[in-house]
C-alpha cells in the first residue's frame, strides 16, 4: 500500500556532502522554571541546507526555535550561529548576528498600520543608513521574489492568508540574510497556496543560497522541502535523518507521527496521583 504522502512532487536535492555547518547546537538544555523542554540536543545544521524540525504538539519544536533566534536563553550547551557562540557575544554582538537572520513569522506579523511595502522596507528602516530610494529598491526586488510585485500600497487586512505569508516572507529576505528561520509557514492555508508557499521556500534557497530551518507539523510540506529532517519528541531527537530515512524509520513514535496515530499515556498509580497534587512553582 503506497503512503499518502507519495505523490508529492519530486525534487532534485542538491548534494550537501561536505557542506559546512552554519549552525551547531550541542547540549541544548532548556527550562520553563522547574520543567525541563529540552533535553541535552545535539544538531548541525549545513550551509544550503533546508532543514525541517517536526514533531508532535508539545515536542519542544518552538522552544528550539526561540532559543536558536536568541529570545530565549538556554540552561546549559552551545548554538554556534555563522561561526559565533550565540550566547557567549555581547548584546551588541548578538543583534549584529540577528541581522545576518531572517524569520518568518507563523502569522505573518505584519503590522497592521503600515502597507505592505512599508512592512518589508521596516528592517532596512533600522538597521541600515542607506538612503530612502535604494532601501525602496531592496524592498521591491524581493516583492518580486515573492510574487507580490504591484501590491505594495495595500494594507495587510487587505491581503489573503498567502499573500501574508508571501510578504513576511519578503520581509524577512530584504536584508539578504544567511539563514532564514520559517516558522509553520504553511499553517491555515488551503493546499494549493501551501504548495506555492514550499515551492517559495526552495526557490529562495536555490536563488540566495541560503540555509533555511523550517518548524512544522504539515507532514507534506516537510517531505516536499527537507534536504534533512529533525524529528523532536518531548524535548528530545529521536532521528535525524534525509525524508526516505525518516519514512523508512522502524521508530514506533515517528511512525505515530507519520501516520497520525495517537499515543495513549500510561501511568502508575503513584505517578497519576503525584500529578493531581503537585503544586505549581
Amino acid at each position: 500500500m503506497n503512503h499518502p504522502l507519495d505523490a508529492a512532487p519530486a525534487y532534485q536535492r542538491p548534494d550537501l556532502t561536505g557542506a559546512p555547518p552554519v549552525i551547531e547546537i550541542k547540549n541544548l538544555v532548556t527550562h520553563y522554571g522547574s520543567r525541563k523542554i529540552l533535553h541535552g540536543i545535539n544538531l548541525e545544521v549545513r550551509e544550503g541546507e533546508v532543514m525541517v524540525i517536526m514533531g508532535g504538539s508539545g515536542s519542544g519544536k518552538s522552544t528550539l526555535l526561540n532559543t536558536l533566534l536568541g529570545l530565549l536563553r538556554p540552561t546549559s550547551g552551545d548554538i554556534r550561529l555563522l561561526g559565533q557562540h550565540l550566547w557567549e557575544i555581547s548584546d551588541v554582538e548578538r543583534s549584529q548576528l540577528r541581522q545576518k537572520m531572517g524569520v518568518a513569522f507563523q502569522g505573518g506579523a505584519l503590522f497592521s498600520s503600515l502597507s505592505v511595502l512599508e512592512n518589508i522596507i521596516l528592517p532596512l528602516r533600522e538597521h541600515t543608513k542607506l538612503d530612502l530610494n535604494t532601501m525602496l529598491i531592496m524592498a521591491r526586488l524581493k516583492m518580486q521574489v515573492v510574487n507580490l510585485a504591484g501590491f505594495e500600497n495595500l494594507m495587510p487586512s487587505e491581503l489573503s492568508g498567502g499573500m501574508i505569508k508571501r510578504a513576511a516572507f519578503a520581509r524577512a529576505i530584504v536584508m539578504d540574510p544567511k539563514v532564514l528561520f520559517c516558522d509553520e509557514p504553511s499553517a491555515g492555508l488551503d493546499p494549493i497556496v501551501a504548495s506555492a508557499i514550499d515551492d517559495l521556500i526552495l526557490s529562495l534557497r536555490d536563488a540566495m543560497g541560503m540555509s533555511i530551518v523550517v518548524v512544522t507539523h504539515e507532514l507534506e510540506s516537510a517531505f516536499r522541502i527537507a534536504d534533512r529532517i529533525c524529528v523532536l519528541d518531548k524535548g528530545h531527537i529521536l532521528m535525524i535523518g534525509t525524508v526516505d530515512e525518516v519514512r523508512a524509520s522502524d521508530n514506533e513514535r515517528i511512525q505515530n507521527l507519520l501516520n497520525r496515530r495517537t499515543e495513549e499515556e500510561i501511568l502508575d498509580p503513584d505517578e497519576y496521583l503525584k500529578r493531581l497534587t503537585a503544586v505549581n512553582e
